[in-house]
């Protein structure tokens, strides 16, 4: 694939990303972000319906999905896919279960350690470390395959 090509679907994904973020008050009610949105007050108790839980599940789910496809258009590798994979199920199998935890459990003093777990989940976090993590790979890689090829 050409890379200009590669740059405009890689473009058009990351737009989808900022869709999912710029449209999440329409799509997926999250009483976290308005609470956190008016400046909590330290007393204050939260109340959350539990569909909560779905709707930052489904953001997670549909931002790994981009996510995966554009590691796959930058590198066309379904062993880095198959890698990023188990490492975004791995991300989720920890973090959600402590989401849940600490909503069910939530006290003032947890507010904040609950709203980043929640972060975490529900934005693409993980895309702004594996792209330049595997792209030093590859030009690692390259690098090496060079320099061994030049002593031959």
């Amino acid at each position: 694939m050409k890379p200009g090509v590669k740059l405009l679907i890689i473009g058009f994904l990351v737009i989808l990303l900022a869709m999912i973020r710029m449209f999440e008050y329409r799509f997926f009610y999250d009483p976290f972000m308005y609470f956190f949105e008016n400046a909590f007050k330290p007393n204050e108790s939260l109340e959350f319906p539990p569909e909560m839980f779905f709707n930052v599940f489904l953001r997670f789910l549909l931002n790994t999905i981009i996510s995966l496809t554009i590691l796959f258009v930058a590198f066309r590798s379904w062993g880095i896919i198959k890698f990023s994979g188990i490492i975004f199920f791995t991300f989720f199998v920890v973090l959600f279960p402590l989401f849940v935890y600490l909503m069910q459990n939530v006290t003032p003093d947890d507010y904040l350690a609950a709203f980043y777990v929640r972060r975490f989940l529900a934005h693409p976090v993980l895309i702004l470390i594996l792209l330049p993590a595997f792209f030093y790979y590859r030009l690692q890689k390259a690098t090496a395959e060079k320099s061994s090829s030049d002593k031959v």
